[in-house]
């Protein structure tokens, strides 16, 4: 039966494996709960629990089989072959996305971009670029499983009906808008999709926010016992 994890997990799990790989080519055989939770910013115990979760053997003294975890990890995360996605929208974020170098190290092959822009498609290049109407007959005979959404926000939506028309359950949404399959929420949809919005202004403002509060912390705790007496005497 499969290990049912949430995103949380299956987001730390991605994190340890890349640092998995980066100690195995370094000639680690071995890692501790400690070494993993330092590496990805959590707690020893956190990474143990992780681990029971989804069954991996280790204990404190011995460690973990570096192996071991990472042959499980890729089994769960379904990295055993390469996964195939296709970009939606190809101007300067698609183009961004088709050619980012990590996606090879990761595993994951953009195997083409589609776009409405009889300028930017091109069915010969390194990554051949389709348009749009072609997705649904390519989706089908590549089994595309996500698609990675770059299209203008006035079009979001109605390019992401296509999306899931044309079979595809998964998406990576960089547009502003909030996507999500209203089949899923009021019919019985077919495909169970999975949409993951990827808002960067919402991220930035977040991290200000978050920023801001650090260093309210940092002037907070800065401020001793003695100075404060000295500023009330004052």
């Amino acid at each position: 039966m499969e290990t049912k994890i949430n995103r949380g997990i299956v987001l730390r799990l991605a994190k340890y494996l890349r640092v998995l790989h980066k100690l195995k080519s370094l000639g680690f055989v071995k890692v501790f709960s400690n070494n993993l939770g330092d590496a990805i910013g959590v707690t020893p115990a956190v990474v143990r629990k992780d681990f029971s979760i989804i069954s991996i053997p280790g204990n404190k003294r011995g460690g973990y089989n570096i192996d071991v975890i990472i042959e499980e990890i890729e089994r769960i995360l379904g990295k055993e072959e390469r996964q195939r996605i296709v970009v939606i929208g190809c101007g300067k974020i698609g183009q961004a996305l088709i050619t980012h170098a990590d996606f090879e190290r990761e595993g994951i092959e953009v195997v083409a971009g589609f776009d409405t822009d009889a300028e930017i498609i091109n069915p010969n290049g390194p990554v051949p670029i389709f348009h749009l109407n072609e997705l649904h007959q390519f989706a089908s005979k590549r089994d595309i499983r996500v698609a990675v959404l770059a299209v203008p926000d006035h079009a979001a939506t109605e390019v992401f009906e296509t999306i899931t028309a044309a079979g595809i359950p998964g998406v990576l949404n960089f547009t502003t808008v909030d996507l999500k399959c209203t089949r899923c929420e009021y019919e019985d949809c077919s495909l169970r999709c999975v949409v993951q919005n990827v808002n960067i202004g919402l991220e930035i403002e977040n991290l200000f926010y978050l920023v801001r509060m650090k260093e309210a912390d940092m002037l907070e705790q800065s401020r001793s016992p003695s100075a404060e007496l000295a500023e009330n005497l004052g």
